[in-house]
């Protein structure tokens, strides 16, 4: 089946989004860094901003449970600009020669609060030139639940079997393979492009 969409995740693929790179500048400790991290903001409850979850809400939720690292929370969101660390050229390179190619369409799915994710349209050119944007702080739902990669395929008008999903986590390739759409696990953007070529596309 020729493949006609490449859908793209969009942090860890396109764009350097880290806290360690904020956190680095605030613990003199790397193992204290790594338990805050792990027991404090972390990747599950940052995950619940991603699915809609206000930061507020994430913030006030955390306060009263670590009152010793309450400049490290409020800073999660407070400088969450300091998080990032620019982009991956080749992916960007990759993307904008795909959208100047007639033969296909371009879309992204990204786990994204809503609230940062105006900051990201801010700092980033790129993400205008999508056709369009599916970020799951605004739907509230995120992957790896099948329901996004659902409603990403009908909210755009992509056929499963003739699209492409590319993401750094696994799981969530794993999903959208599930609901019969093409998988690329991204690792680097080398290998992304090798595997778009087997595909026949580029």
């Amino acid at each position: 089946m020729q493949i006609n969409t490449i859908i793209f995740d969009l942090g860890g693929v396109m764009i350097n989004w880290d806290p360690r790179n904020l956190y680095r500048k605030m613990f003199d400790d790397e193992q204290e860094m790594e338990h805050f991290l792990s027991e404090v903001c972390t990747h599950a409850w940052n995950h619940e901003q991603d699915a809609g979850r206000s930061l507020e809400e994430a913030t006030n939720l955390l306060l009263p449970q670590f009152p010793k690292y309450e400049k490290e929370i409020r800073a999660y969101y407070g400088r969450w600009r300091e998080m990032l660390n620019g982009t991956v050229a080749r992916s960007i390179e990759i993307q904008q020669q795909l959208i100047r190619d007639p033969r296909y369409r371009v879309v992204a799915l990204t786990n994204w609060s809503a609230e940062t994710w105006v900051w990201a349209l801010e700092i980033f050119p790129f993400l205008h030139d999508f056709e369009g944007v599916l970020v799951s702080g605004e739907e509230k739902m995120a992957k790896p639940e099948h329901r996004i990669y659902e409603l990403c395929l009908s909210r755009f008008g992509i056929e499963a079997d003739k699209s492409v999903f590319i993401d750094d986590s696994e799981r969530n390739v794993i999903a959208a393979r599930e609901v019969g759409i093409h998988g690329i696990h991204f690792r680097s953007a080398e290998q992304m492009e090798g595997e778009l070529r087997s595909l026949g596309i580029l």
